[in-house]
Parts: C-alpha cells; sequence; structure tokens
C-alpha cells in the first residue's frame, strides 16, 4: 500500500532551500489539482520575506527563487517568491498565485499567511480573474485536441482542460478558490471524469479518449466560463489594494528585520 502523501515531509528541503523567513509554502502542481500519480513531481511553492537591507542598497534584489532536488527518488521542483513580487501576481489576479496561497496541502503556514488569505477574500480576487483562466483552459484543451485527433491524445492535458475551466468557474461563481479536478467535478456533472483521474493515478495508458465528447465538453465549458464571468459577483477590479500595500510592509518590518 502506497503511503499517505505527506506535505510537512517537504520541511527540512525547504528550509535548507530557503534561509529567509518563509510566509507561506504549499503543494501546487498534480497533487493539488487531484490527479497525481506515484511518479508524479511534486510542485512546492512558496513566499518568502527578504531582508529591508536588499530594497534600500545599490544592487536590484533577487525576488524569486528556484532550484530542482530529488528527494527520496521523487523530482521536486521548488519555486519561492518574495512577499512585494508574490502580492503584485495576486492583484494582477494571476490564479496560479491565488491557488498556492489557498492550496489545502500546506508544508509551513503562519498567522501571516492566513491574514493574507483574509485580505485576498475580502476584495482582492476581481471579475478579469477570469481571462487567465479561459486562455489557459484553451490552450490544454487546443493542445490534448490535436494530439487527439492524430490518435495520440494524452490524459493528462485533457484533465488539466477541465481543471482549469471548472476551477474558473467555480471561482467566478463563488469566489472560493478550489484546484481540485477531484472535488469540482462531480459537484459541476462531470462526476465521469473521476474514472479517468482514477486512470491517470493508476497509469493506464490505455484509456479511450473520445475526441467529439471530450471536444463538445470542453467547448460548452469554455462557454460556461464566459458566462461566469459574465454574471460574477466578483468587484470589476482588487478593492483593497491600499490594505495589501500596508500589510507587505508591516510583514517586511516584522519578519524582514536584520
Amino acid at each position: 500500500m502506497t503511503a499517505p502523501f505527506n506535505p510537512q515531509g517537504f520541511v527540512p528541503i525547504l528550509r535548507n532551500f530557503v534561509s529567509h523567513p518563509l510566509l507561506f509554502a504549499s503543494v501546487s502542481g498534480a497533487h493539488l489539482y487531484g490527479f497525481d500519480s506515484p511518479d508524479s513531481d511534486v510542485d512546492l511553492r512558496g513566499c518568502h520575506i527578504l531582508p529591508v537591507a536588499d530594497f534600500i542598497g545599490l544592487d536590484e534584489p533577487r525576488l524569486t527563487l528556484d532550484r530542482m532536488a530529488v528527494v527520496d527518488g521523487i523530482e521536486v521542483d521548488l519555486v519561492s517568491h518574495d512577499l512585494k513580487k508574490y502580492v503584485t501576481l495576486l492583484i494582477r489576479q494571476n490564479g496560479n498565485y491565488l491557488e498556492q496561497l489557498f492550496s489545502p496541502l500546506m508544508v509551513i503556514d503562519t498567522p501571516q499567511a492566513e491574514e493574507l488569505r483574509h485580505l485576498v477574500r475580502q476584495g482582492n480576487i476581481a471579475r478579469h480573474v477570469y481571462h487567465a483562466y479561459a486562455a489557459y483552459a484553451k490552450g490544454k484543451h487546443q493542445e490534448w485536441r490535436a494530439d487527439a485527433i492524430n490518435g495520440e491524445g494524452r490524459l493528462k492535458p485533457l484533465l488539466y482542460a477541465y481543471r482549469v475551466a471548472l476551477t474558473g468557474i467555480h471561482l467566478l461563481r463563488t469566489g472560493e478558490v478550489n484546484a481540485s479536478l477531484a472535488d469540482l467535478a462531480p459537484n459541476y456533472g462531470y462526476g465521469h471524469l473521476l474514472d479517468l483521474i482514477a486512470a491517470k493515478s493508476a497509469e493506464r495508458i490505455a484509456v479511450p479518449l473520445p475526441v467529439d465528447e471530450h471536444d463538445h465538453a470542453l467547448s460548452a465549458l469554455q462557454a460556461d466560463l464566459r458566462a461566469a464571468y459574465e454574471t460574477s459577483p466578483l468587484p470589476d477590479e482588487p478593492q483593497n489594494r491600499a490594505a495589501l500595500n500596508d500589510f507587505v510592509v508591516r510583514v517586511r518590518l516584522e519578519l524582514g528585520a536584520p
């Protein structure tokens, strides 16, 4: 029997990788989306706080740290952004960073990260988050369809296309961030995708993927995503940039002190 996935098992490598205080670190990628398999890479994503001195000296600070490592035979992809860059990306409605911040697979969490989640819920998520989700969903759909027409359709991009569309629809309708296809599919009438998720997790290669059926479903989901944008209760623009700015300054002074 495979041992349960344990995000906290990656704390040592994170502490070794990032010497600055971490606001949070979480697991993203296939594990977060609910269709990981035994050989799936682990995508660790985080937010750290650089010292105040890094921003007032002559040199521009390095805002992003990235590294590949192998832990117990598993390839681990680590990326962490400084607090200012991370919050800027949140304000720009980058869905990847929303999903990382709200991931249930937390490796390291802090009261400050919970405060940031509260601020984001209060008014940072805006309707134009739609554009990022729509572009990515369409791209994955086209990627899968081009291969499938030639008889080489792969399960992973197909699941990604469904996942992105459903995450975007759910976010625009409810304001809640949920990146798990395993959670969303049954709630939106796509419970049959659980069989494909099981096949992906079991690394079954020969799975029938009818092109017309999935092509129609994904096109319909993209239309639903557009409709969710047009009727979304979310504000047109982020509402609390000033509060987020105050948060960045305060946390930098608290945790980025020498």
